[in-house]
């Protein structure tokens, strides 16, 4: 297929694209590069790679790459709650309004097929800590974040909006591992590092709970699901992890503990946190056969191997960080 990723450079789409071109694909990334584009560079090369410089919320940019486009998968936003909390009207504008502007422009295009990169943060916090949430659960957003993922995946979720376009919603787990463009603000890879690197670790609600899947599964789903039988993923959502992967802080921190031995760890005890969520992911595991090639515990070593070997040192280089 002749795919658009829209975010290509980002941490999610720096692992997906050479998976895409390794598949036979022809994929065009359309990135504004916020964060650099250095994640390109291996496949900057390949034959069936195209770059455009541009910005979602410019509709010039948008039809520009959208032209010829086969399907569509699309990770560009203003990702997690602290950036989304610093900048709310590009948030907003980026987040919600660029993106159904985009629903739109595929339709007019004649997209064939839409893959929109949502969030488990749409459960908010669970009503019974004693049983997982699932695609059929309430919606809880509590960040604006997690309220431009629902209010996009309604509309991606609704037949009279998508008509003929395929549209499918991933709700992704937490996410974690090594990247062509690496992060270290997500937790496992942050908490390794700090422990690692910094020999202290500070921990707030460490008995919250959240699901983690590594950045190799997210991007391996988005492919499965464009593998799949249109039909199969019209106006579907699955939630992407696997439902033993759901840990607290304080079970990271354990993990952790083998490779930061002399690590000093602050517990700081909140009794309210809005997110707090078990999830299940039953779903995509019976209907895509969808199963994990690494746990935390991999995805702990793997990160903790980058810093042991000094592959990265400037760990607070604003590169690193959303």
């Amino acid at each position: 297929m002749r795919l658009l990723v829209t975010g290509g450079a980002g941490y999610i789409g720096s692992t997906l694209v050479p998976q895409l071109l390794s598949a036979g694909h022809q994929v065009r990334v359309l990135d504004v590069l916020t964060h650099g584009g250095s994640s390109l560079l291996g496949v900057w090369s390949h034959p069936h790679f195209e770059f455009f410089l541009g910005d979602l919320r410019d509709p010039r940019a948008v039809a520009k790459a959208l032209a010829g486009a086969d399907a569509v998968v699309h990770l560009a936003a203003i990702v997690g709650d602290p950036a989304c909390a610093r900048h709310p009207d590009v948030a907003r504008a980026t987040n919600l309004d660029a993106s159904l502007t985009l629903l739109e422009e595929c339709k007019r295009s004649a997209v064939s097929r839409l893959v929109f990169a949502s969030t488990c943060s749409n459960y908010g916090k669970m009503t019974d800590a004693n049983r997982y949430v699932d695609e059929s659960s309430e919606l809880r957003p509590i960040s604006l974040y997690a309220e431009t993922k629902v209010a996009v995946e309604k509309a991606i979720l609704d037949p009279a909006r998508t008509a003929a376009l395929c549209a499918t919603a991933l709700r992704f787990a937490t996410i974690y591992g090594v990247a062509p463009r690496m992060r270290f603000d997500l937790t496992v890879n942050e908490f390794t590092m700090e422990m690692m690197t910094r020999k202290r670790l500070t921990v707030f609600g460490e008995q919250f709970w959240r699901p983690y899947v590594h950045v190799r599964d997210a991007a391996r789903a988005i492919h499965m699901v464009l593998e799949q039988p249109a039909e199969k993923m019209r106006n579907a959502v699955f939630n992407v992890g696997d439902t033993e992967e759901n840990f607290r802080k304080i079970d990271l921190v354990e993990l952790i503990k083998p490779y930061a031995k002399d690590a000093v760890v602050e517990y700081v005890k909140k009794q309210e946190d809005p997110r707090d969520y078990r999830v299940s992911f039953a779903k995509i595991r019976s209907a895509l056969g969808f199963e994990l090639s690494r746990k935390v515990k991999d995805g702990v070593q793997e990160v903790a191997q980058l810093v042991c070997d000094k592959v990265v040192q400037d760990f607070d280089n604003p590169q690193y960080r959303n």
